[in-house]
């Protein structure tokens, strides 16, 4: 600015406001810089009578200023009003003191708008995160409360019974008779803090369950390795054995429920020792422990390929190896056994070893043989047994084939689902996904950052290309599975959708809510709109939201509660499975699936929970949501 041009018309406003390109002055230098500034021409100063009065004007202004008090001056803003403080009270830097003079003036801060307030007061970030965090713990507690109410309803009307009919209150044994339910929620009791049900839970294994495993008849080899066999040791680890976690102080010693559980895989034993070969016959005569194949010979690929967690870990625990021994032949032996890009047939033979049929999906009979290849392998945590490798090789080569084989994108909208090859490799592929394959979003992004958060794993230069591309596929899934919900009217997903492709497609089968962007994308014939409370969809939204720590895999989860509470809550206590998601008011099929309180409600409790609970770098999940210490890592309580 050149010397010749005027002061500019500073205010008070202007005076104390500094936004950096208005700059505190003082009072002396204001009045100085607007008197040799005015229109008093420089040249005057040069005479004598002008420096006399120019003096004159000066001490006859400190003058007034020292012997009369000024009357307030309120800072103004923009719109000419007083600011006021905190007590509501305007704010004045007016005086009569020479001190108050010479004092500079507070500076204020700049003045903002309700929005940019609650963006750059870290206060305000302070209380959203504050009422962030009461968000989920009152949506945890809902969940509990769910899980409550579920076992209220068990206990009332099916107590020891495998399962629930909640609308008929009565119970029914579709398991084997072992009180599959109170095994299966066991674990999900002691992580709410459910002490009540714990001890429930606990005396009633205590009591009862060594005795029914002794007289019992037939059971699924799978079945009860996964909820039953599972659940104990769990609840051995999560009651304080083997130097535990102990988030229980009720109920029976944990050694109960280890030695229940040997006593339990012991009899199950005799499913691999019976067969001929490394592949287990599917069914055990606990009483007299038999075993004997399933009627047609065959048995499933995941269920012989998913018992190793279990059978690991309970050698870890009870330092017999035999356990684990004969788990890991079927593995080892599946190693050798020709493949699809890494894909498999759905069913394996006990007699000969070999796989039977050429059926290839992620859906029923073939789901968690992919999941327990990672698994098995993250179990050994740190110091991983190179011996194991296979497995991780394995599963990355079996990743690599579902990309290329079963991925495709639905029409009009592209949602990315996995399909199937009912036919094998050189057959026909069809569009149709189980909700079952839901879990696989959660095993890619588990497989990828083996447990630790995205953030973290990039930062350290710990993913690859197979990774990121893994990640991403899990996601996209995440999304369909999401909207295999939001899709129908109910909000609740079928048991298994098909998807419009540019080959397939039905008309008049849509989900009912035709607000969805995605109602023509997702068909759903007749046959498949049963929801039977599955977890596999929270299940990776819990995984997902942990790894990429997204917002959103919580919310999605929470409308997923949301439905569940309104259509399938029974007010007598309990849950329904239903009929029909797509028709309001769906008809109840009057079945609650020990998953409910076994997967189901933990998964959405620990989505809803501070990472640090049952932490993924720490614990192995086993099929049924059963929680496994990773080996080597230390987990307090």
């Amino acid at each position: 600015m050149s010397s010749s041009n005027k002061s500019l018309p500073y205010t008070t406003k202007d005076v104390h406001y500094d936004n950096a390109k208005f700059r505190h002055r003082s009072f002396f230098k204001v009045i100085y810089q607007t008197f040799f500034t005015s229109n008093v021409k420089r040249t005057s100063l040069s005479c004598s009578t002008g420096k006399f009065l120019s003096l004159l004007l000066i001490f006859g202004i400190a003058y007034l200023m020292l012997t009369h008090t000024s009357p307030a001056n309120s800072v103004t803003d923009r719109l000419g009003k007083g600011v006021k403080n905190s007590k509501d009270k305007l704010v004045s830097y007016g005086g009569s003191r020479l001190g108050k003079l010479l004092r500079k003036p507070p500076r204020l801060p700049p003045r903002l708008s309700p929005d940019q307030k609650g963006f750059n007061n870290s206060s305000s970030h302070e209380s959203d995160n504050l009422n962030a965090g009461s968000k989920w713990i009152a949506r945890q507690q809902s969940v509990k409360d769910a899980f409550i109410h579920a076992w209220s309803g068990y206990t009332k009307y099916a107590i020891g019974y495998d399962e629930l009919m909640p609308v008929s209150q009565h119970g029914v044994d579709g398991l084997g008779g072992l009180g599959a339910t109170i095994v299966d929620a066991l674990d999900t009791a002691m992580i709410m803090g459910v002490d009540e049900v714990v001890s429930e839970a606990g005396s009633w294994i205590e009591k009862h369950l060594l005795d029914r495993i002794t007289k019992k008849g037939q059971v699924n080899l799978f079945e009860t390795t996964i909820r039953v066999l599972g659940g104990l040791l769990s609840a051995y680890h999560l009651s304080g054995g083997e130097q535990g976690m102990k988030l229980t102080h009720t109920g029976p010693k944990p050694t109960v429920y280890l030695e229940t559980a040997k006593n339990l895989a012991d009899r199950l034993l005799s499913a691999f020792t019976s067969s001929p070969t490394p592949i287990p016959f599917s069914d055990v005569i606990l009483h007299d422990s038999t075993a004997h194949p399933a009627s047609g010979g065959l048995s499933s690929t995941s269920e012989v390929s998913t018992l190793q967690l279990e059978f690991n870990y309970l050698s870890a625990v009870s330092g017999d190896p035999k356990y684990s021994i004969e788990a890991m032949k079927v593995l080892e032996h599946i190693k050798t056994l020709p493949k699809v890009e890494g894909l498999v047939p759905i069913y394996i033979s006990p007699q000969t070893g070999e796989f039977s049929g050429e059926n290839i999906r992620l859906g029923s009979r073939g789901d968690s043989y992919y999941e327990y290849l990672i698994k098995v392998w993250l179990q050994q945590g740190t110091a991983r047994d190179n011996n194991l490798t296979y497995l991780y090789d394995m599963y990355t080569e079996a990743m690599k084939g579902v990309r290329h084989r079963l991925v495709q994108k639905s029409i009009p909208n592209g949602l990315v689902f996995v399909g199937e090859l009912p036919y094998g490799s050189d057959g026909a592929f069809s569009p149709k996904m189980d909700h079952l394959v839901c879990f696989l979003s959660g095993t890619l992004a588990l497989g990828a950052t083996k447990g630790i958060t995205k953030e973290k794993a990039m930062k350290d230069n710990l993913l690859n290309f197979e990774d990121l591309e893994n990640l991403k596929l899990a996601e996209d899934l995440a999304k369909t599975c999401f909207e295999m919900y939001a899709v129908t009217s109910t909000g609740l997903a079928p048991e298994i959708a098909y998807f419009h492709t540019k080959d397939f497609s039905e008309g008049g089968l849509d989900g009912g809510n035709k607000s969805s962007e995605y109602v023509k994308d997702i068909i759903i014939k007749p046959a498949d709109r049963h929801n039977l409370l599955r977890p596999e969809t929270v299940e990776s939204l819990f995984v997902l939201y942990r790894i990429t720590e997204d917002p959103k895999y919580r919310e999605w989860g929470w409308q997923i509660f949301e439905a569940f509470e309104k259509y399938t809550k029974v007010d007598t206590g309990g849950y329904s499975s239903l009929d029909d998601v797509t028709t309001i008011p769906p008809h109840r099929r009057d079945k609650m699936e020990t998953f409910f309180l076994g997967e189901t409600l933990k998964y959405l409790y620990l989505l809803f929970a501070d990472s640090s609970l049952i932490p993924l770098d720490k614990f192995i999940f086993n099929s049924e949501a059963h929680p496994f210490p990773i080996k080597g890592t230390k987990n307090d309580s």
